[in-house]
């Protein structure tokens, strides 16, 4: 889990030896002395979704729109070539998680977050405008996943142990900024205000404007489906973490 996971860095060296390389001699060191291991791909892996979003694509076909997508498909390309591995061994393809525990991360810390402090500072939230003419302002989809479902899911892996590979880490179902920010006011009890912002040159070649999780695979080894509905995640984050003084707890 620990590697760079900022979309925007664009330091190949760092990113290849952090993303890369350092999970290559974790994973090797696993295969020799007869660890498991769970490893943080990611949805960036996928690009701009032209192949769609299931995680029984070979990765070699994959093309991801950043270096840190290039950075985690690397290491899927990898990993699934390896004859000697750990004995049990997982590849999460994480989709657009939030939750709490995510305050230190900075500008890669969850829109949900985002959206709290703005609307909780300012009584708005900004959006960034859609510069895809297939997509009206705050419309393009991202599959949002809530922490305590990951978290199930990896407690979920280490006790049951399906077969090895690379699997989605996401609800299953694609929903609008809108939604997103929606569900944040209401949880605030704040009637929705949006500025809409213009996107920003460096991101616009690289910007996913729809994810969806194809969860087939998971769910045919027999392990649990998604509990937690956008609304349902995002009440229960604002409500009981991030309005409280104690926003660990």
């Amino acid at each position: 889990m620990g590697a760079c996971s900022s979309t925007t860095e664009t330091n190949k060296e760092f990113l290849w030896e952090n993303n890369t390389y350092y999970t290559q001699r974790i994973f090797e060191w696993c295969a020799e002395h007869g660890k498991s291991m769970i490893y943080a791909s990611s949805a960036a892996t996928y690009g701009a979704g032209e192949l769609g979003f299931d995680d029984t694509t070979d990765p070699e076909k994959l093309r991801p729109l950043n270096l840190y997508g290039e950075s985690k498909v690397l290491f899927d390309r990898w990993a699934v070539k390896q004859t000697k591995t750990p004995p049990h061994w997982y590849g999460l393809k994480f989709f657009n998680v939030f939750g709490p525990n995510e305050y230190h991360k900075g500008a890669m810390s969850s829109v949900a977050f985002k959206a709290y402090n703005q609307i909780k500072d300012t009584g708005a939230l900004g959006l960034f405008k859609s510069a895809d003419p297939n997509y009206k302002d705050g419309e393009f989809m991202r599959d949002f996943v809530y922490v305590k479902d990951v978290t199930g899911w990896m407690a979920e892996l280490m006790d049951k142990k399906p077969k090895n590979g690379v699997y989605n880490m996401g609800f299953g179902k694609p929903r609008t900024w809108l939604d997103l920010a929606s569900g944040v006011f209401k949880a605030m009890g704040k009637d929705m205000k949006i500025n809409w912002l213009e996107m920003p040159e460096n991101i616009r070649g690289q910007y996913q404007y729809f994810t969806e999780a194809k969860t087939d695979k998971w769910l045919a080894a027999g392990m649990s489906p998604a509990k937690w509905p956008l609304e349902k995640a995002v009440a229960d984050y604002i409500q009981n973490y991030l309005s409280k003084d104690d926003k660990d707890l």
